[in-house]
């Protein structure tokens, strides 16, 4: 370990289980020296095992619906009070789509569900940022990651409609971040992964495959959960101070990539 955040403060959305990128970038900030704050929607954790989380990594748990900006006042001063001083990063690790979860084709959505997937996976991210800023809760060169797709980029058919809520999370990242930089010396990125076999990402058809595909794309192969853990850390440390407002690839060359071999080879008659 490097203490890349020793003394720095934090607050990470998201850790569910073993499985979730959140849960690793908790593991290794607290590797790195950091003390940080635990949050998810309170449905959620009922589902995963966040209190092992806590317990491993000494921290405490503030249950937060991320569309609430009751519970986001209520998340962040409490932070700041266990932390003893105002927050040094903040991973905003939340998606969901409730159109791909009730099996609902893009060309045939339901708009209610639209609504709420958009609110939770995108918005949030906004209303995150909203209460940090007005609140001055981030210290000077504080820095606060989203995780994203590729999907917002280009067509990817059964990523569904979290495709558009993960453009307009990438939007929020730059426009936010403009201000936050200015005005609180603040950055704000968002980092595209790799498909990775999280709670959430498992639940897109074909994903499996997708995931084959991907590495027989990507020259470096798929990014790891871990391995993009350890990317976010850089982000969150004072080796990145003058990044923001970047939509950092993290997925083995995949984004760079027009055909591999090892596709081609596929679609090659002997």
């Amino acid at each position: 370990m490097y203490n890349l955040l020793k003394g720095k403060k934090g607050i990470i959305f998201g850790a569910l289980d073993e499985n979730s990128i959140a849960w690793k970038v908790a593991e290794r900030a607290h590797e790195e020296g950091a003390e940080f704050v635990l949050t998810n929607a309170p449905i959620a954790m009922r589902m995963g095992g966040i209190k092992d989380l806590a317990a491993k990594t000494g921290s405490e748990i503030i249950p937060a619906d991320a569309t609430s900006m009751d519970d986001l006042n209520n998340l962040v001063e409490k932070s700041m009070e266990i932390l003893g001083g105002k927050i040094d990063f903040v991973l905003h690790s939340i998606g969901m789509s409730v159109n791909v979860r009730k099996g609902k084709h893009y060309t045939d959505s339901n708009y209610d569900f639209t609504t709420k997937g958009w609110d939770v996976s995108a918005v949030s991210f906004h209303k995150v940022m909203n209460v940090l800023y007005n609140k001055q809760a981030m210290n000077e060169w504080g820095s606060i990651v989203a995780l994203t797709y590729m999907a917002a980029q280009r067509v990817f058919p059964d990523y569904n409609d979290m495709a558009d809520n993960k453009a307009y999370l990438e939007s929020i990242a730059r426009s936010f971040g403009y201000f936050f930089g200015r005005d609180h010396k603040v950055r704000v990125n968002t980092i595209s992964q790799s498909p990775t076999p999280t709670t959430a990402g498992q639940g897109v058809k074909g994903f499996d495959g997708f995931i084959s595909y991907a590495e027989k794309m990507s020259p470096l192969g798929n990014a790891t959960a871990l391995e993009c853990a350890d990317y976010t850390i850089s982000l969150f440390s004072d080796l990145t101070k003058k990044v923001t407002l970047q939509n950092l690839f993290h997925d083995g060359g995949f984004s760079n990539m027009g055909v591999s071999d090892s596709v081609m080879e596929r679609f090659i008659e002997e």
